[in-house]
């Protein structure tokens, strides 16, 4: 299995084009994906005001793809932030366990699908960021 060391990273998947329009791949189980895919589930139709996400997990990983239009995703180790920018189907954002993300900025075409490690599980998420900055810091 592919293993990644980084509380999160950039994927880029490949894409196959002809006349005919393009095809992404995305495969799990160390493929493409790190991860075995446990969950899937997208958001559409979210105004670019409005922030989701606003948490991290404790156990779950995650792969956050625009298969349209575009968003932003602040991601928060807990040491540094960095905003990183969806705006390519053929790309993706792995996140680890004990990263806090907050997706905004969706354009109004965005879909964002995100492919889950984990089944959901209320009781790994962390929605408090004080109470996640205490968590991830008692970690290192």
């Amino acid at each position: 299995m592919k293993e990644i060391k980084e509380n999160y990273k950039l994927l880029e998947f490949k894409e196959y084009g002809d006349e005919r329009g393009n095809l992404v791949v995305a495969e799990g189980s160390g493929f493409d994906i790190p991860f075995d895919i446990r969950r899937v589930f997208y958001m559409s139709g979210s105004d670019p005001d409005i922030k989701r996400g606003n948490h991290a997990n404790r156990y779950t990983q995650f792969v956050l793809i625009n298969v349209s239009g575009s968003s932003k995703v602040l991601v928060d180790d807990g040491k540094k932030k960095e905003v990183v920018v969806l705006d390519k189907p053929r790309m993706g954002l792995y996140l680890a366990p004990m990263v806090w993300k907050e997706m905004y900025d969706f354009s109004p075409d965005s879909v964002l699908l995100v492919l889950a490690s984990e089944h959901y599980i209320d009781s790994e998420y962390i929605r408090d960021y004080d109470a996640f900055l205490e968590e991830v810091n008692r970690e290192n």
